[in-house]
């Protein structure tokens, strides 16, 4: 297995990414796609550039993780594409997601599981049931 195919697969790069909130449309090209997260998070940094930030009514949590714990507000995006796939008012957690590596979002079995998706190792292809 070639590890450039397998990089592509786990940070997504093979599918276009993107969020629509409030009119606003954001390109994120740099999604984990994550089985162990229990929930989907992108980088608050990443998501003010279309002025999505934290608002009175956002829920707060405190998420835990293999890179200890953050604190993190909860979102309903109004849209979230993973290639031809739309899925909408999706909640999300939105966060710092400094982890060494260049990352806009993690694509967590919350959404991995609404959509049916299917992780096929052998061809390193994602694809959704929900359409």
């Amino acid at each position: 297995m070639e590890s450039e195919a397998l990089r592509e697969i786990v940070f997504g790069s093979r599918f276009a990414f993107g969020i629509g909130h409030q009119q606003q449309e954001l390109e994120l090209p740099r999604v984990l796609i994550d089985t162990g997260s229990a929930t989907t998070l992108f980088s608050m940094r990443k998501l003010l550039e279309i002025g999505l930030t934290y608002e009175l009514e956002d829920m707060i949590s405190l998420v835990r993780g293999v890179g200890g714990s953050k604190t993190v507000f909860e979102k309903t995006l109004q849209e979230i594409q993973v290639g031809s796939l739309v899925v909408s008012n999706f909640k999300v957690q939105v966060g710092d997601m400094d982890y060494g590596i260049d990352l806009h979002g993690i694509l967590g079995l919350d959404f991995l599981l609404q959509t049916k998706a299917n992780i096929d190792l052998d061809s390193l292809a994602l694809t959704f049931a929900k359409v």
